[in-house]
């Protein structure tokens, strides 16, 4: 079990040639993270929102329900993208 509900779990997909759709969100999750340019957690992800700093938010499926209806309410308010990732 995770410390934290909404994380974000990197897997590495090596040996496969074909690019689908979690391909590329892997390796663009990779990009960012390499960058240092991302808040992660429930707390930090809600004072993004609120200040409007947030360009998009990743919510994991391991989120509890209650806090990834919290973070899409306002992040429908900031008018910031939601994707909600599968792993």
């Amino acid at each position: 079990a995770s410390n934290s509900f909404c994380t974000l779990l990197l897997k590495e997909m090596a040996g496969k040639k074909s690019k689908s759709k979690v391909d590329t969100i892997n390796s663009k999750i990779a990009i960012v993270v390499k960058s240092g340019k991302y808040s992660m957690g429930f707390n930090q992800t809600l004072s993004t929102l609120r200040q409007g700093r947030s360009k998009l938010i990743i919510i994991s499926n391991n989120c509890p329900p209650i806090r990834k209806a919290e973070v899409e309410y306002y992040a429908m308010l900031s008018k910031t993208p939601v994707h909600h990732y599968t792993g």
